[in-house]
């Protein structure tokens, strides 16, 4: 599963999964990033993880100095260099977001929203403490995941990518509680505010959790 979109959902189809979502989540979609937004600065090299074709680091290079973007995926990665052609302060790589390249203290911010966490299919403490590392002291590292309110709207969309074969037949059987499965292989969990919670104490970490348009949960860690 590790490489699910890698194989099965990049590119132009990854692109298709956004321009078939429903109004309320396309709504839900421009939250996510207007609160990104709201948290960053002009003068902030952010660093976004699974950026797929460039969709959120567009409206991030037009306010911060410099944003880098990696996927696991090159057809991703070439897709965005398309996409984002018009912008010289983004910089694009192929690379595992368990393993950056990166050096130590290199970022303001790092992004990982649209329930990053599940979708990257790296194991939660590896991801935080990889953003830890490159995180420059005082900056702030801003995961995602869906909020339990919108989960009749999150199954709406994965019905429609499922009707346009973006992924496979949803589970019924094993899709509940958060967890959405399909038969092709796909599957992908929510983090409540609860699991981001027991996350944070493991880290011992400075933090806080907030539900943004009935849609997101957010927790924003502070590299004190």
């Amino acid at each position: 599963m590790s490489n699910y979109y890698d194989k099965n959902l990049s590119a132009d189809k990854l692109k298709k999964v956004y321009e078939v979502a429903p109004p309320r989540t396309k709504q839900y979609l421009q939250a996510e990033i207007d609160f990104v937004l709201n948290n960053i600065k002009s003068s902030d090299t952010i660093l976004e993880l699974g950026c797929g074709y460039g969709r959120v680091l567009k409206p991030l290079a037009q306010k911060a100095q410099t944003v880098f973007g990696i996927d696991s995926s090159p057809a991703n990665i070439d897709s965005a260099k398309e996409y984002l052609s018009e912008f010289d302060n983004i910089q694009l790589s192929v690379m595992d977001a368990a393993e950056l390249s990166f050096k130590k203290s290199s970022f303001d911010k790092i992004i990982c929203i649209q329930n990053g966490i599940s979708a990257l299919h790296v194991e939660p403490q590896i991801l935080i403490s990889e953003s830890l590392r490159v995180v420059k002291r005082n900056g702030q590292i801003l995961f995602s995941s869906y909020s339990d309110k919108f989960w009749e709207d999150r199954l709406e969309w994965f019905r429609i990518k499922s009707k346009y074969q973006l992924l496979g037949e949803i589970d019924w059987d094993k899709t509940n509680n958060g967890k959405i499965i399909c038969k092709d292989g796909f599957s992908a969990q929510t983090y409540s505010k609860a699991d981001f919670r027991e996350l944070m104490l493991k880290f011992k970490l400075s933090y806080s959790i907030e539900e943004v348009d009935n849609s997101s949960v957010f927790c924003t860690i502070e590299n004190k």
